[in-house]
């Protein structure tokens, strides 16, 4: 009698980190770490542009600090690689130093990396497709915005809400979701990722 590839067994072994899942999410989430610093500072001048335009829009600039999580999911494709590449990538700003402090950091990465891993759990970490890329990126935009509201901008009123909101939202969506999906899909194609399904089947396709 054969045994169905939905079996519990074979599931668990489908969602089991292997080494190199691990060694490629550190890799991700230091490469990550290490371009959220760069963009701590880069943020700064376009940041005092959008502000007097519209207040909240600077949420266009949050993108930046929100692929992590999502590209880390995109390439690992297990249960947790969202939250581990996403806090990863905090920890390291953290520990560099930042303006923001090292635990409201490392918080602030947890609660990203958490909004992108939802939506891939949503999708029974099956579907790995752009829109769901899109989503998740979404998700870790909305879930960092309204901690950014409790956090850092208390007290705001409805228009300042609305507008950081559907903002950052776009930004995730875009930078987040697509810039990684596509991301994925040039390593994919030079042969770099033939360890991941996310690799081998980009490369059957060319």
């Amino acid at each position: 009698m054969s045994v169905s590839s939905s079996t519990p067994t074979t599931t668990t072994r489908r969602f089991r980190w292997r080494i190199v899942d691990i060694v490629v999410a550190s890799v991700i989430g230091v490469a990550s770490g290490l371009i959220f610093l760069a963009w701590n500072v880069g943020y700064v001048g376009p940041g005092t542009l959008l502000e007097p335009l519209l207040p909240g829009l600077q949420g266009l600039l949050d993108g930046p600090w929100l692929f992590a999580g999502v590209l880390g999911a995109l390439v690992i494709r297990k249960p947790g690689a969202a939250i581990y590449t996403e806090v990863l990538a905090a920890v390291v700003s953290a520990l560099v130093g930042n303006q923001w402090g090292g635990f409201l950091t490392f918080e602030a990465g947890f609660v990203q990396g958490l909004g992108a891993e939802i939506v891939f759990l949503i999708f029974a970490y099956r579907v790995w497709r752009l829109p769901v890329a899109i989503l998740a990126g979404a998700g870790a935009a909305l879930a960092g915005g309204i901690n950014n509201l409790i956090l850092w901008f208390a007290g705001a009123d409805v228009t300042f809400t609305i507008v950081y909101l559907i903002s950052t939202v776009i930004s995730g969506a875009v930078i987040a979701g697509l810039l990684s999906w596509l991301l994925v899909r040039a390593l994919a194609a030079t042969g770099a990722l033939d360890a991941f399904p996310a690799g081998r089947e980009v490369r059957q396709r060319v």
